[in-house]
């Protein structure tokens, strides 16, 4: 493991965010913004992303960090699929001027994609997001403050976003766009409460939200040391097989004006077409692999 590109240690850095007690969340929410001498009180965001080897991962990951600097008091936890942690993605995080934790597990062969598999053939992501876990857990105690984010590398976030899960008490929620077959999917609000869910898809799961669409505190998961993603959950189940050890539907804290409003997309980047590059290198013409796409 890897921890903090920045010259300060990173232990200092979660001591000094805790504070803010008992604090009204649209208070501090509007003081995030409007005060910076404040950013060192925050309660840290963890965002927790899983990535893998591909033609792609170097721009999503970058396209992500730029986002990701923009938010005070946030520590990013990358965790790679690899048996070891790689060169492109060690690089591109001592460059990205935020606070780090660099992990890496290998996801078993058994639950990986083959070659012409779909995509939703087999959850991805949930031996790296387990692992983060288990970090959060080995190197965090009850009275460090903050809440964990799941941001996959390929979807689109605003900023809004962060400043909306800051103060979550348990889990927060609210609408992703780009989903299910859907423009949005999201929960149902009423009177401060969620109700129902906005879905088309497996309207039958327990939680019926994107990955991308909840945020879970820190002391909530440290409460419930056994609570992972389960590695066999049926498709589209993977977010409820955590969320149902955690807390119930009529818990769920909307966020996002009563989750009326879009602040992440599940967007994927185009897969590149790389036919002539193929056949360059088998002609021994490939492209300098010195130089890093």
């Amino acid at each position: 493991m890897q921890c903090c590109n920045l010259p300060c240690d990173c232990s200092l850095h979660i001591q000094e965010a805790r504070g803010i007690h008992g604090k009204d969340y649209n208070v501090a929410n509007r003081r995030e913004s409007n005060d910076q001498g404040l950013v060192s009180q925050l309660p840290i965001i963890y965002v927790v992303t899983p990535t893998f080897r591909r033609p792609l991962q170097r721009a999503e990951l970058t396209r992500l960090s730029q986002t990701l600097i923009l938010v005070p008091a946030l520590h990013w936890i990358l965790v790679e699929d690899s048996p070891e942690r790689t060169p492109l993605v060690t690089d591109l995080l001592a460059q990205s001027g935020l606070h780090y934790t660099h992990l890496n597990v290998q996801t078993p062969p058994s639950m990986k994609l083959k070659e012409g598999d779909p995509n939703w053939l087999k959850p991805r992501g949930v031996e790296q997001r387990n692992e983060a876990l288990h970090w959060l857990r080995t190197n965090q105690s009850p009275v460090d403050r903050g809440v964990v984010y799941f941001a996959d590398d390929d979807n689109t976030y605003s900023v809004n976003i962060f400043k909306e899960m800051r103060y979550t008490q348990k889990v927060s929620v609210w609408p992703v766009g780009l989903v299910g077959g859907l423009l949005y999917e999201g929960p149902l609000v009423d009177k401060g409460h969620v109700v129902g869910f906005h879905t088309a898809w497996k309207t039958h799961r327990p939680f019926p939200i994107d990955m991308a669409g909840f945020a879970v505190s820190l002391s909530i998961l440290l409460m419930h040391p056994d609570a992972i993603f389960d590695p066999i959950a049926e498709r589209g189940f993977l977010e409820s097989s955590l969320l149902q050890q955690l807390v119930s539907v009529e818990e769920l804290e909307p966020r996002a004006d009563n989750c009326t409003k879009v602040w992440v997309w599940h967007t994927r980047t185009e897969k590149p077409k790389l036919k002539q590059e193929e056949a360059l290198e088998k002609q021994g013409k490939g492209s300098n692999s010195n130089i890093r796409v």
